[in-house]
């Protein structure tokens, strides 16, 4: 059910963690930031949140979106999800395609009345029509184990410490190449893109680092695609949501 590659939001102004580790600098803080490295390795990483906790936020405005719901199990079990935690079959989990990751939502099976809540820690289902795929226990706990399906009403209980007045259409993407105590490392890189791709480069600041990071794409497809030409330039590409998207907000 979770794609080759995986992705994370990196929220309005806080991007989240890549889930690959390199090497840090000497005057790496002594919990290690893996969003962090001085020496790039060329490939395509997975990006996880930071083991931080959140606030609830309940979402200014009631969100409710109604549509299939299905449910993934044993097959998973044990095996990381798009947030970069382990699927556990027996929590109550679930996958939506663009809620915030660290977002709460309550399921409710149209067809029996049953309620369960669970957080959204992955993407999918990657089934036309499907709304929200539920973990093997929440999808117990409201009677779609046997039908696989159910028709299902989603009502967002916690943003997830989003600001959200809709649910997203879609996700926009950004590709994140590298990551610096050094700001002339990461100028370097900066003007090393920028000379070979038309594409816009920033450099972002974040607790000493400096994330480079390049263009804006509407879509997972488009982003993938551009993050496989950077790879094969010996870059580490980090696909990473853009928070908030352009659709749905």
């Amino acid at each position: 059910m979770v794609p080759t590659l995986r992705r994370r939001p990196r929220g309005r102004v806080w991007p989240w963690a890549i889930a690959t580790l390199v090497a840090l600098s000497a005057c790496a803080p002594s919990k290690p930031d893996p969003t962090k490295q001085d020496a790039p390795q060329p490939g395509v990483s997975l990006s996880v949140p930071p083991d931080t906790p959140r606030v609830p936020t309940p979402p200014a405005v009631p969100l409710t979106q109604e549509g299939i719901a299905s449910w993934y199990g044993p097959g998973f079990h044990g095996k990381k999800t798009t947030s970069g935690t382990v699927y556990d079959q027996h929590g109550m989990t679930a996958a939506h395609q663009t809620l915030p990751l660290g977002s709460s939502v309550e399921v409710t099976n149209l067809t029996n009345g049953k309620s369960v809540t669970v957080l959204i820690n992955d993407r999918g289902p990657f089934v036309k029509n499907r709304v929200i795929d539920l973990s093997y226990a929440a999808a117990r706990a409201v009677d779609i184990i046997r039908p696989g399906t159910a028709p299902v009403r989603v009502d967002v209980v916690d943003t997830g410490g989003y600001p959200l007045t809709a649910i997203p259409e879609r996700l926009d993407y950004t590709l994140q190449v590298g990551a610096f105590s050094d700001l002339d490392k990461a100028r370097k890189l900066k003007a090393r893109l920028e000379s070979r791709h038309d594409r816009p480069v920033v450099i972002e600041s974040h607790e000493g680092y400096y994330r480079v990071r390049l263009g804006t794409f509407s879509g997972e497809e488009a982003a993938r695609e551009y993050g496989t030409r950077l790879s094969q330039e010996g870059l580490p590409v980090v696909l990473v949501e853009v928070w908030p998207p352009a659709a749905g907000w």
